[in-house]
This record gives structure tokens, C-alpha cells and sequence, in this order.
């Protein structure tokens, strides 16, 4: 089994920053591509930004230039930094990652719990 487990979230303000955790564990041979969404109230879940197990990004147009994503191979996790914070930010932030498990199958998506942000203006 992998468990997905996300951290950083907080109440921050407007132009403020946060940097999220993302940390993968359990049966893993290796991880493809990792991703940060985000689902605020009454709206749909949308990726923010994901990155390959190259290093090649992705990220949603509309947090181009504010947030970056990162990965750190050897220890299964990812970040997202967030700077100059909106408060349309605001809402429950989600990683996924695309695993290959010790057993050799997959790839299988696997899914965080999520961590809250909240950007007050």
C-alpha cells in the first residue's frame, strides 16, 4: 500500500507565502509524474502545477510565476512554494503521485488527504 501525506497549509494573508509537503511512503519502486490540485468550495478540483520524475514542469496558467513545484527523488516527496498568495487561492490542496510499487505494477495514482490554505485579504 502508499499513503500520501500532505503538510504546510495554514492561514496566511494576502501576498503572503506558504511552501506545502507532500511526503510518499509504503510499497514504492519508483514514482512518475507528482501533482498539486486544489478544490475550492463549490468549485471542482483543478491542477495547479506537476512535475515529471525528470524535473519537467507543468503549472495552470494562473499560477504561473507565483508558485513553483519540486521533487526530491530520494525521499519520495514534493513541494509546492507559494508566493504572493491571492485570496482565490484559497482552498483544500491535494498531491498525487503516479506510482510503480515494489511488486512491479502500476503505474497507480494515489491521492493525499489534502491540506487547507486559506489567503485572507
Amino acid at each position: 500500500q502508499v499513503q500520501l501525506v500532505e503538510s504546510g497549509g495554514g492561514l496566511v494573508q494576502a501576498g503572503g507565502s506558504l511552501r506545502l509537503t507532500c511526503a510518499a511512503s509504503g510499497s514504492i519502486s519508483r514514482i512518475n509524474a507528482m501533482a498539486w490540485y486544489r478544490q475550492a468550495p463549490g468549485k471542482q478540483r483543478e491542477l495547479v502545477a506537476a512535475i515529471a520524475s525528470g524535473g519537467y514542469t507543468n503549472y495552470a496558467d494562473f499560477v504561473k510565476g507565483r508558485f513553483t513545484i519540486s521533487r526530491d527523488n530520494a525521499k519520495n516527496t514534493v513541494y509546492l512554494q507559494m508566493n504572493s498568495l491571492k485570496a482565490e487561492d484559497t482552498g483544500l490542496y491535494y498531491c498525487n503521485a503516479d506510482v510503480i510499487n515494489s511488486y512491479g505494477g502500476g503505474p497507480f495514482r494515489y491521492w493525499g488527504q489534502g491540506t487547507q490554505v486559506t489567503v485572507s485579504s
